[in-house]
């Protein structure tokens, strides 16, 4: 009955206010300071773990201890109703350009170690606006934005230095990856070369602790800073110092032990990053943002139950995140925020809290939340495009006349606008997989919740206010709610541009490159290659002329 009273409340509110609001884009920042920002720049401290699951943090009932996660976010303002997106390079995407992959061309997978690709040059990154007001602009960790040219490398996106890898994943100790068999290099890097010399051999999130330690301590706390950390951890491959393993040893499986000692090894280091912070002096004029990229990854050991899904998919257990926002600066203190926040709001929040200003040819995707999390206010977003991906394998039983005549259902997409949720095409790994399922070997199939859809489904619609675990399919309720969500798919269809992901490229393989993994493209060899053509193209045309006369 409860559900049946949401549903029907969040139908009326999408049909009168809901509605007109999908009008409006993200709104634009003032310059200057607003009522309840902080006295002076504050210094911003982000920092992004690496396929985290949402029960996998202490607060929400994980047997994995979490105490500094905990103390920080109960200290904080715990985001409940946070998105990201479902894998590593869209979420870091958006988080760095405040749009949605559609309007990046990063719609599709992630950038590929081999693919001469990266996030599109003309983009303004969150780095750039803040050097722009003063900021000195560091990052450590994971990059994993692209790199097959020098321009893409972290150091020309705003960043003034840069000390960590730029792909996906890798040895946490050797920092080595392979891409494919004989494809291998090293990926360790300080600023824009092969950080061989500043390899410690040390466990990366250990590292990566302690060259931001040094960064602080060297840095003067009464100019401001932006700190951008983003951990390897948890990411497979699944390792850690063995003392983590301590309070582990009665978890069974294996993955789940591994993953459990990876996560208080990354707990105990955002303990330290938060001691350098007042140890040096910059605590108290501090926004320390935490998030997780995506979701977890049952088979490597990561949780998200009671979500259903898992990394890589648009079901909840895939995009809902762990986020707290921590700071003496915040107004309500040890509160829960349980308003619409997305990855992409970081953007126009953080540069207004730095006193920055949205030019007003950027056209963003986010939106100004400061207010909405230190003083409890309506948060101004309305809907969240979770994506669009042409190109992603397409559902075969999906129609236009299963759309109505209005979308493709064949097509992979996800928005959620208000209450409502609509999934369309193949929405990835559907299952729910409780806390049981890791009780042995597992995970496997048989021990998780296994969904069988009709035959030929490619609609599904959800209210998530009262269904956040997505166990009640509503579309053939409520079938103008569907229409109207995929009239919105629509209208944001007719916005994106063309995706880039290109072939992977010989020239990328690291033995080309002094074994590692770096730029391969250069910028005269493109040149040579258009000044070829060009001649070609002239001496073909007087030999034309020759044949004419």
């Amino acid at each position: 009955m409860v559900a049946a009273a949401l549903a029907a409340l969040s139908l009326l509110s999408l049909l009168t206010c809901g509605y007109l609001a999908w009008g409006g884009r993200a709104a634009g920042s003032p310059q200057g300071q607003r009522p309840g920002a902080p006295r002076s720049q504050p210094h911003i401290i982000f920092i992004l773990a690496d396929d985290q699951g949402f029960r996998d943090v202490g607060y929400h009932g994980s047997e994995i201890r979490t105490p500094t996660l905990d103390k920080l976010a109960a200290e904080g303002v715990k985001l409940e109703n946070y998105y990201v997106q479902p894998m590593c390079t869209p979420s870091r995407s958006q988080l760095i350009t405040g749009k949605y992959q559609i309007h990046t061309g990063l719609q599709h997978s992630i950038i590929r170690p081999t693919q001469p690709n990266c996030l599109p040059l003309d983009n303004v990154t969150l780095p750039q606006k803040l050097k722009e007001v003063g900021y000195s602009t560091h990052m450590v960790g994971k990059w994993h934005l692209g790199f097959y040219r020098r321009e893409c490398m972290p150091t020309q996106r705003g960043f003034d230095s840069f000390f960590g890898s730029l792909l996906g994943s890798g040895d946490y100790y050797t920092h080595f990856k392979c891409d494919s068999p004989g494809i291998c290099g090293y990926d360790l890097y300080e600023n824009d070369n092969a950080a061989w010399d500043h390899d410690t051999g040390i466990y990366s999130t250990q590292m990566y602790t302690q060259k931001v330690q040094r960064i602080l301590a060297s840095h003067d706390p009464e100019k401001p800073i932006f700190l951008y950390i983003a951990y390897q951890a948890v990411h497979s491959p699944l390792q850690a110092p063995g003392r983590y393993f301590e309070h582990y040893r009665s978890i069974n499986n294996i993955n789940r032990r591994r993953y459990a000692a990876m996560l208080a090894c990354l707990d105990e280091a955002i303990n330290n990053v938060t001691l350098a912070l007042k140890r040096y002096g910059y605590y108290e004029n501090s926004i320390i943002i935490y998030s997780s990229d995506n979701g977890g990854q049952p088979m490597a050991g990561g949780s998200n139950w009671p979500l259903r899904g898992s990394k890589g998919t648009y079901w909840e257990g895939g995009i809902r995140a762990v986020g707290f926002v921590h700071s003496p600066l915040l107004k309500n203190k040890g509160s829960v925020c349980k308003e619409l926040v997305h990855i992409t709001d970081w953007f126009p929040t953080l540069i207004t809290l730095a006193e920055g200003q949205i030019d007003e040819d950027i056209q963003l995707d986010g939106y100004d939340i400061w207010e909405t999390i230190s003083e409890g206010r309506r948060s101004p977003r309305v809907d969240i495009l979770h994506n669009i991906d042409p190109i992603y394998t397409k559902a075969k039983n999906g129609s236009w006349a299963a759309g109505y005549g209005i979308w493709n259902t064949a097509i992979q997409s996800a928005i959620r606008v208000n209450h409502w949720k609509l999934l369309t095409g193949n929405p990835g790994y559907s299952d729910w997989v409780p806390p049981q399922a890791f009780s042995n070997a597992g995970p496997n199939r048989w021990h998780n919740e296994r969904v069988s859809w009709s035959a030929g489904k490619t609609v599904w619609l959800f209210n998530i206010t009262a269904d956040p675990y997505e166990r009640v399919d509503l579309s053939a309720r409520y079938p103008e709610v569907v229409k109207q969500l995929l009239r919105r798919l629509s209208q944001f269809n007719k916005t994106a541009v063309p995706v880039r992901y290109p072939p992977k490229d010989p020239r990328s393989n690291p033995k080309l490159n002094g074994g590692v993994w770096g730029p391969w493209f250069k910028e005269d060899e493109k040149k040579k290659k258009s000044d070829k053509g060009k001649g070609a193209s002239k001496q073909k045309n007087n030999k034309n002329k020759k044949k004419a006369s």
